[in-house]
């Protein structure tokens, strides 16, 4: 770090000794006993401002107390037939970790549907992944290494990416406001693979309007990307659909044990056993209700709706150019 960014986290460590409780208390299941690096993610996001990144930082613990995501990791989403649903049609998994100890995260965005259940079991299941990577994974990670591990790699499949897509535009944009606001620099490097021509057409729109930070963590690889992937980490902990070039990456390819999106995916396995278990322990013993686990999110602004748009328009004339072909 240079001097600047020293003085900024001197500055942001001062502001936030000063947190009394709850904040407090909230604060140690954000940073898991890495301080230091949990205040550089905020003074990234904020470019340095450690005004800026104070009141971000401040924001996102009151929005954990207000919400009580402390408790989230003890809140089952059930019948179980409604989390497959969920797994089914929001994908993701853990399908290992890089040689550095990192994470490696699969999502299918081309092939999420998004469609099983409403709004607020969606983010639900996307913020009890982010806490149980922050708060179970991270940590395990740290220790197995003896350095503290505090991001991740995100591995985007863009097989079966529609212009219906822009149908669930709302939907991920909450999500990805909820990380920029509340998880911000999370994530190492973003890995595109799979992408269809379509997908030309929304990068050259999206990618002006990345900040320029964000815009260096992403590499768009050429098929499945197994090639380049293999360079940071092994064949084992490859997601199911970059292990075999031009397999494509369908959802129910594999077995349970090696489609990392399946609820079958020891990950997903754990990570079910773990909130049923956090249940099970909750110190006020009420009786498991049916129903999801709601948390305030930020609605898309204008701007957003804009971009969609402006997306939307340019994908239906790449479509036209290319004889509209790409949507089928």
């Amino acid at each position: 770090m240079g001097i600047v960014s020293q003085d900024a986290l001197n500055q942001l460590q001062a502001l936030i000794d000063q947190v009394e409780e709850p904040l407090q208390k909230t604060f140690q299941n954000v940073h898991q006993g890495h301080v230091t690096e949990t205040l550089i993610r905020f003074l990234k996001a904020r470019e340095w401002n450690a005004s800026k990144a104070h009141k971000m930082l401040i924001d996102s613990l009151n929005w954990r107390v207000q919400n009580e995501i402390d408790k989230i990791l003890s809140k089952p989403i059930i019948p179980q037939d409604l989390y497959r649903g969920l797994r089914d049609s929001q994908l993701i998994g853990l399908s290992g970790y890089s040689r550095e100890g990192l994470p490696v995260f699969a999502i299918g965005v081309g092939l999420s549907t998004f469609d099983k259940a409403s709004v607020h079991y969606y983010v639900q299941s996307h913020i009890q992944i982010n806490e149980y990577r922050d708060r179970v994974i991270l940590p395990s990670a740290s220790k197995k290494h003896g350095r503290p591990i505090t991001t991740c790699v995100k591995v985007l499949d863009m097989t079966g990416l529609k212009l219906s897509a822009l149908n669930q535009i709302k939907l991920l944009t909450i999500i990805s406001s909820i990380d920029d606001l509340n998880y911000p620099e999370k994530t190492n490097t973003y890995y595109i693979v799979n992408a269809p021509y379509i997908f030309s057409g929304c990068w050259k729109v999206v990618k002006p309007l990345l900040q320029e930070r964000t815009r260096k963590k992403v590499q768009v690889l050429q098929g499945c990307g197994r090639d380049e992937l293999l360079k940071i980490m092994d064949y084992a902990c490859l997601p199911h659909f970059c292990k075999k070039e031009g397999s494509g990456s369908s959802k129910h390819s594999g077995s349970g044990s090696e489609n990392c999106y399946s609820l079958d995916h020891p990950f997903h396995q754990e990570l079910y056993n773990y909130i049923k278990e956090q249940s099970r322990m909750n110190e006020d013993r009420k009786p498991i209700k049916h129903g999801s686990f709601h948390v305030e999110f930020p609605e898309p602004s204008a701007d957003d709706g804009e971009i969609a748009k402006t997306i939307e328009s340019e994908i239906h004339k790449f479509e036209n150019s290319h004889g509209n072909v790409i949507d089928g």
